[in-house]
């Protein structure tokens, strides 16, 4: 080994800052200098190794070794090398005081990966892909393969990255802020997939914070909470052809039956200490199931990470990473990629609400409230014990524009649909008088959050035509789901949660009394059309003492199937999309928990086996019949028939299409009084086939209708030139089809 005498090109002072972890510039004092030495130009390396007892310089091409030198500190090292005439990139050879030996490259030694250009955008907030640059990236640069660092922490004094290839030790890996945009960055060569790490994030008191990746790809399985580095580029797509189909064409105008899903309680395997399915165990059982169903599309729970379980999803500490409960960000994209081919649409829960507390997450991130306001009448939910986004931060508002289109980009999801859209919208939400600050003009509005949830949408129809951006928005707020040049704020689609609200109501009432509430029931054809509707009977009205669907409904046994047979049904006509959360379709009797496996015992039994039957085949009907979804938020595909028979609680109306021969009449009796000679209305002169009733024998109905169907007489009822005297089987929904000659 080549002898080199201790050299000091470098102040104390210099060598005293990186040994405390205090420059915001490590390269300025560590890595390759090019010095004046005795009146000439020469390469000198510097490099701190707090755990070395000695190093030395390796050229990788000479294959010569330059022994360092320790200078103002036994760990930090210097060469000169006053025989370099170019730079190359060489090595260090690392003796450790145990005697361990290892050879690294310097990361001190690789340029910048960030352009002005991203930084620019950055800071602007429209950069639409900085989820790959910021975070971890693998990646080669000259030649050398390693991951690239990146993360946004302005208010820091210093960041390092810590994990178990660096022993945690925050001095090892110091990272260089870019100027005045915040960002923190570093190449670390010679490690790959799998690595954990976190970010140590010392703020301006001195303080250390230990800080999971907001851009991270990938988490460790809770309790644990550091990032992984991973690779999102290696699964292999095969669902050219869906991908294809939905660019191609207006999901308004397609039929959207949704099975709600939260994954890890829809099925566990009890056989293996009731463990969780992978991923990719459920993408196949999933799929299976859906398919059989009918069902267009599932709706999953958040999916990002989240530490704590009985959060569902919707406290997000990891808002780049899929949970890993269920496995890695490959396997995530194996599940969606399989639905796709089997013809099923991924949509998923999106939080950019509010997040969680947790110390390792987003919350205080620099010791500066980064992503969240500072004052807590704008930065906090005290009733979620969460906080709030500062979406007039343009770093905080790309963090989340970016998130969505991440979620599209990389894992190929057909839609979002927006968590609490409500407390976005409203200053005083959930907040009493003193406790909001108004808006520049005094009202109750949140300007900010506004703009950023019109700027979203705009984006994600931008780069992804045919996908779904649906708002779960419980107030009346105008023109949720209309475009924002016509002032809306550019969802596609809204939950109807006051029609969710009145049906249940209605449908827990006695029969004897719901002649009194008839309105509830009819009452939502008056604003049917403001908005783009997805009818939802989702988990949230399933918890917490609601009971379960079928458990809300009254009388004795049989009639409790047939009040969910006729509810659903009915639900199949009214104008709006679906969704229905797991285990209505079977019949759960127990409330939701997201602790234990639906009750799947129950389809031996033929109650709960029919009424999935049922399901089957009002999905089946739904998707063939152009009446139910072609023009579903046109009033033109809805005409009552009666809504006033309150006396009788029963409703009659018809869907349509512009062609008459695609017409239904539905007609829903919600008491246990069946009528053998109940006459409707109806346009044509026309034998009217029944095509489907919700009290057949097959359903586990009483088995009374129409016996396939009926000639309309020239007797006119309900303003209509004709009638049907039909026989109306007790809490049931039939429908009916003319036949055109």
């Amino acid at each position: 080994m080549e002898k080199r005498e201790q050299a000091a090109t470098v102040s104390a002072q210099d060598v005293e800052k990186i040994a405390r972890n205090l420059h915001h510039d490590p390269f300025t004092i560590l890595g390759p200098h090019e010095v004046a030495w005795h009146g000439e130009k020469i390469w000198v390396i510097r490099a701190w190794f707090p755990d070395a007892a000695s190093v030395a310089v390796l050229d990788p091409q000479s294959r010569t070794h330059y022994e360092m030198a320790p200078v103002h500190n036994p760990h930090f090292f210097e060469v000169r090398l006053p025989g370099w005439e170019n730079l190359v990139i060489y090595q260090f050879h690392v003796t450790a005081h145990n005697g361990h030996e290892r050879i690294v490259h310097d990361p001190y030694f690789f340029l910048p990966q960030l352009s002005e250009l991203d930084l620019y955008l950055f800071g602007k907030g429209d950069h639409h892909k900085i989820y790959e640059k910021l975070g971890a990236h693998l990646t080669a640069i000259d030649g050398v393969a390693g991951v690239y660092f990146a993360v946004w922490a302005p208010n820091a004094r210093n960041v390092s990255i810590v994990g178990n290839f660096n022993q945690w030790h925050g001095g090892k890996h110091q990272m260089r802020v870019m100027g005045g945009s915040g960002i923190w960055e570093l190449f670390v060569p010679d490690i790959g997939v799998g690595e954990v790490y976190k970010f140590e994030v010392k703020d301006q008191h001195g303080n250390i914070y230990l800080k999971t990746d907001p851009y991270g790809y990938q988490s460790e399985m809770r309790p644990k909470t550091a990032s992984v580095v991973a690779d999102l580029n290696r699964h292999a797509w095969g669902d050219e052809a869906w991908m294809a189909y939905r660019r191609n064409h207006d999901v308004l105008k397609q039929p959207v039956s949704i099975y709600e899903v939260h994954l890890g309680s829809w099925k566990r395997v009890v056989e293996e200490g009731y463990r969780f399915l992978t991923y990719r165990e459920l993408a196949h059982e999933l799929a299976g199931y859906v398919k059989e169903l009918g069902y267009t599309h599932i709706e999953l729970l958040p999916v990002a990470e989240h530490p704590f379980d009985a959060s569902w999803g919707y406290q997000v500490t990891g808002f780049y990473a899929p949970t890993s409960r269920f496995g890695t960000p490959e396997d995530f994209q194996y599940f969606v990629d399989y639905m796709h081919q089997q013809g099923i649409g991924v949509i998923v829960d999106w939080v950019p609400a509010h997040f969680p507390r947790d110390s390792h997450g987003l919350a205080y991130f620099d010791g500066s409230h980064l992503y969240e306001h500072a004052d807590p009448h704008k930065g906090e939910h005290k009733d979620w014990g969460t906080l709030i986004f500062n979406y007039g931060r343009n770093e905080v508002r790309n963090f989340l524009m970016a998130n969505a289109l991440f979620w599209f980009d990389k894992y190929h999801i057909d839609g979002i649909r927006v968590d609490a859209v409500a407390s976005m919208l409203y200053l005083d939400y959930s907040r009493r008088a003193g406790e909001w600050v108004p808006n520049q003009f005094g009202g109750r509005e949140n300007l900010e959050a506004i703009d950023f949830l019109k700027r979203l949408n705009e984006t994600i129809f931008a780069y992804y035509p045919g996908v779904l951006s649906v708002a779960e928005e419980s107030t009346a707020w105008p023109g949720v789901s209309r475009p924002t040049y016509l002032g809306g704020l550019g969802f596609n689609m809204k939950w109807n949660m006051g029609w969710m609200n009145d049906f249940l109501t209605y449908f827990s009432k006695d029969p004897i009394h719901r002649k009194f509430h008839h309105n509830m029931i009819t009452f939502a054809l008056l604003y049917a059309f403001h908005e783009n509707f997805v009818l939802v009977l989702s988990h949230d009205e399933v918890v917490h003492g609601k009971r379960a669907l079928l458990d809300k409904m009254p009388g004795d046994f049989w009639q409790r199937f047939a009040n969910v047979r006729t509810l659903l049904a009915f639900m199949y006509g009214h104008p709006g999309k679906k969704l229905i959360f797991q285990g209505a379709e079977f019949g759960q009797w127990q409330e939701w928990s997201e602790s234990k496996s639906l009750d799947w015992h129950l389809l031996q039994y033929e109650p709960h086996a029919k009424l999935k039957d049922m399901i089957r085949d009002l999905n089946r009907l739904y998707k063939s019949e152009p009446a139910l979804y072609e023009i579903d938020f046109d009033p033109r595909g809805f005409e009552w028939i009666d809504f006033q028979d309150a006396d009788n609680s029963i409703i009659s109306f018809m869907r349509k299409t512009d062609r008459a021969e695609d017409t239904l009449i539905f007609v829903c009796n919600f008491t246990p009084v069946g009528r053998d000679a109940y006459r409707v209305g109806v346009p044509w002169h026309a034998f009217y086939r029944e095509v489907f009733n919700s009290d057949a024998e097959l359903y586990w109905g009483s088995n009374k209708g129409n016996w396939g169907g009926l000639h309309s007489d020239e007797q006119g009822f309900h303003g209509r030139p004709y009638s049907l005297n039909l026989v109306i089987p007790p809490l049931a929904t039939i429908i009916l089809k003319p036949v055109m000659q």
